[in-house]
């Protein structure tokens, strides 16, 4: 293996830095704004196409919460989706560390719009642990999508083959092998010489 492709949000991200949960479980309390509102009228309207870069993220959310939380901007909506939204896996960022050390190059490849990808790698910090990031809005593409395989592996510079995948989703796992790549679906109770046999430490 030459690559290993890492997926951000499930894998490396697990939600509220301070106790895991999900990071809008207290969206309500916090900001006034229920969450299945905010799923439907944002969400299912319009992420699709925010994912792959179609629209920005700032102004389709503002005008969703001019109907639906006028007292909320967009800004405040995102910071604090975005700050509750990145508990890092620090063992799972060991092992990487380990093996970029060996001379694997690492590569985010996850699904997400442009501001956030940004924030992933600047203000969390993954920039330090990654070579680059590769994601759905800057391919136009969004996983489990062929195309998104395909320009990925485009941006790697290597073989499909030459390639390893971890993806908490079975759906992209799934798609990840069918382009030829060595795919493993990621558990919370894996470790990465566990779920990529290829990358185990010796004893």
């Amino acid at each position: 293996m030459k690559v290993l492709m890492v997926d951000v949000d499930g894998v490396l991200i697990h939600g509220r830095p301070v106790d895991g949960l999900p990071h809008f479980t207290y969206l309500e309390r916090d900001l006034g704004l229920r969450v299945d509102l905010l799923q439907r009228e944002f969400f299912q309207t319009h992420w699709r196409d925010i994912i792959i870069g179609r629209e920005a993220l700032e102004p389709r959310l503002a005008g969703v919460l001019v109907k639906i939380a006028p007292h909320l901007s967009a800004e405040t909506l995102i910071n604090y989706w975005f700050e509750n939204d990145s508990r890092l896996d620090r063992n799972l960022l060991e092992e990487l560390a380990a093996l970029r050390q060996s001379g694997i190059t690492l590569l985010l490849a996850t699904n997400q719009e442009h501001r956030r990808a940004r924030y992933l790698m600047d203000q969390i910090g993954l920039s330090a642990h990654f070579d680059d990031i590769i994601y759905s809005a800057a391919l136009g593409h969004s996983k489990p999508s062929p195309d998104f395989f395909r320009l990925a592996t485009e941006r790697a510079g290597v073989l499909p083959g030459e390639i390893a995948f971890i993806d908490d989703m079975a759906v992209n796992v799934e798609a990840a092998r069918q382009f030829g790549w060595n795919a493993a679906q990621w558990t919370a109770d894996t470790t990465l010489g566990g779920a990529l046999p290829v990358f185990a430490r010796p004893a």
